[in-house]
């Protein structure tokens, strides 16, 4: 009997998600493809019918809200309309949020995994860098500036977000890694052109996470 439509897709989708996890809790060389498999509830023989080797896998769990529409935000309360015009203060908030700090499960690629990038082929690099590009992409769309200066301001705040979480979650000392989380938004939010005062700075608004409708908190701190 064959598979219904889209089975295909459903089952790819399933491993890249498993393999996201995996690599972002243990690295990827410490990852098997019998567990990648394993956590996709698949059996390890099916693997080479969706992707050509564990790089080419790699390569597709190298994407994140910003490249891939089907991404879900698994941070909860966190929430990033990239249709938004304030969308370079959203995306900041939320890179750099608690939620994003604390659940190294569901991180984004880009913070989890550069050093494996760095010590990866080429094809690893691409991957990477589009993902970045992306990013950058979408602050400067928001900022009040033009030009090559609001690219390079843009990149620079991609950086700021993506190392200091890198940073923060480097740190023996939570106090310390929040404060550092804390600064970073202050100044990616200051580059960008989207400083507040004080009160509105603070504030948390609401959001709605993977279309539930009981409204959340995003918590920057």
């Amino acid at each position: 009997m064959p598979y219904p439509a889209g089975h295909r897709t459903a089952v790819k989708k399933l491993i890249i998600d498993s393999a996201r996890r995996l690599f972002n809790l243990h690295g990827f060389e410490s990852v098997s493809l019998q567990q990648i498999m394993a956590g996709a509830g698949l059996t390890h023989g099916g693997f080479y019918s969706y992707f050509r080797s564990k790089s080419d896998l790699y390569a597709a769990v190298l994407g994140c809200f910003f490249t891939d529409p089907e991404w879900k935000s698994c941070w909860e309360g966190v929430h990033v309309d990239l249709s938004s015009t304030d969308v370079g203060p959203q995306v900041v908030r939320a890179y750099l949020s608690r939620q994003h700090f604390e659940d190294v499960e569901n991180s984004c690629p880009m913070v989890a995994l550069p050093t494996d990038v760095t010590r990866g082929d080429v094809r690893l690099k691409g991957a990477f860098e589009t993902v970045f590009s992306a990013m950058v992409s979408v602050l400067e769309r928001s900022m009040h500036r033009s030009g090559r200066s609001a690219h390079s301001v843009a990149q620079a705040t991609a950086a700021l977000c993506i190392g200091g979480m890198v940073i923060a979650r480097a740190l023996k000392n939570r106090a310390s890694a929040d404060a550092l989380r804390d600064a970073c938004i202050g100044v990616a939010l200051e580059l960008g052109g989207w400083r507040a005062g004080p009160a509105q700075r603070r504030a948390r608004p609401t959001a709605r996470h993977n279309g539930n409708s009981r409204a959340r908190r995003l918590d920057p701190a």
